[in-house]
């Protein structure tokens, strides 16, 4: 027993005193948990290449011809347009962001451009994410309620305030992104874009307020899409006489083909993001760290995806987009039958003057839900 005694001693010692290093590190016990996993993401660096480099092609060149397309021929001033202008150029400055993470995947997780940069290009490309989610849920409400038709609402509603609202939310994007930015500190010179732990209050308020709003977003999205739809039904099936009554059914289920982009993008990203933020800021095991990490980034790519899909969208949606596409497709393959000059900008706007397009879901929206109300007074 006596021999025992000593070594139990010294032994108890050491356990209360790394016990009180523990109590009073505080804050450090995240960072020593991730100092003991090693969340390298190496087996996912070739695919996020792969995609990041795909989604910057078709997003560039996509966001590029709808930018174009709203400027130059597609002139009709109203609050939809001012939005979608701006969506497109979230979505462009967002796939700026992309070569960056291509390059620092491709090069094995490494990053040689500077800690200034990464912190840059990081807040760079959620700034413009959810500048685009905000916008989608500004068309969505400015949609609703112009159906209504009111006073109020329409001057609400005008081209003014949509610019005003669109100022409001660059400003205030930018403003936090700076701050952000100068707050900081990425201690890995070597490292961008990857799982760390996170000991700032600060900056774990500010992510869970992000997935808070877009929550808010998502709900306003879904409530307005979901009423615009089932009133598009049901005119279709109670008043077959109106005009274009036939076609309600098929401008119902575009607007639920918007809301089901928005929610395949989107959804599983601002799901998981509750639980790597969680796994930051918590002493979590390294598993889980890991899931977190794969499953984020997975996320993230869906995310990322949909500035190559809004395009696709106002190609489905918008007849303008539509003839332009086409026609830049049929110059590029030098179809004898159908001259350049024939789908030139000023034709292709004089052709909307003279015949209003049925192929925008938000014009055959109002349009449509006006003619119910005409009706039935």
């Amino acid at each position: 027993m006596n021999t025992t005694s000593p070594t139990v001693f010294p032994t108890l010692l050491t356990s209360n005193s790394s016990y009180d290093e523990l109590m009073s590190s505080g804050t450090e016990t995240p960072a020593r948990s991730n100092q003991t996993c090693n969340i390298d993401g190496a087996s996912m660096r070739i695919p996020l290449a792969f995609f990041y480099t795909l989604f910057f092609l078709i997003g560039l060149v996509g966001n590029l011809l709808a930018l174009w397309v709203f400027l130059r021929v597609h002139t009709k001033k109203n609050s939809v347009r001012v939005f979608l202008i701006n969506v497109a150029l979230a979505d462009l400055l967002l796939v700026a962001c992309l070569p960056f993470r291509m390059a620092y995947h491709a090069n094995g997780n490494r990053w040689t451009l500077g800690p200034v940069l990464c912190r840059v290009v990081g807040h760079a490309f959620y700034m413009n994410m959810y500048i685009s989610i905000t916008l989608l849920g500004l068309i969505s409400v400015d949609r609703y309620l112009k159906i209504h038709r009111s006073a109020g609402r329409k001057r609400f509603m005008r081209g003014r305030w949509s610019h005003a609202a669109c100022a409001l939310i660059w400003t205030a994007a930018t403003v936090c992104t700076l701050v952000l930015i100068s707050v900081s500190d990425y201690k890995d010179r070597d490292r961008c874009f990857h799982y760390r732990k996170s000991t700032s209050t600060g900056l774990t308020c500010i992510k869970f307020l992000l997935v808070l709003l877009f929550w808010l977003v998502y709900a306003s999205l879904v409530v307005s899409y979901l009423r615009i739809g089932k009133m598009l039904q049901r005119a279709s099936k109670d008043k077959p006489d109106l005009p274009n009554a036939h076609k309600y059914s098929q401008t119902a289920r575009k607007s639920f083909f918007v809301l089901f982009l928005f929610t395949v993008c989107f959804v599983p990203y601002h799901i998981v993001r509750v639980f790597y933020v969680m796994s930051q800021i918590s002493d979590t095991p390294c598993f889980l760290q890991d899931w977190a990490d794969k499953a984020n980034e997975t996320a993230l790519l869906l995310s990322a995806f949909n500035s190559c899909l809004d395009p696709v969208m106002y190609f489905l949606l918008c007849s303008s987009i539509r003839r332009t596409t086409i026609g830049i497709f049929r110059k590029l393959i030098r179809m004898p039958d159908m001259p350049v000059s024939s789908i030139s900008s000023s034709e292709l706007a004089r052709s909307q003057r003279e015949r209003p397009s049925l192929g925008s879901i938000h014009a055959q929206s109002e349009r449509m839900l006006h003619n119910v109300k005409l009706s039935g007074k």
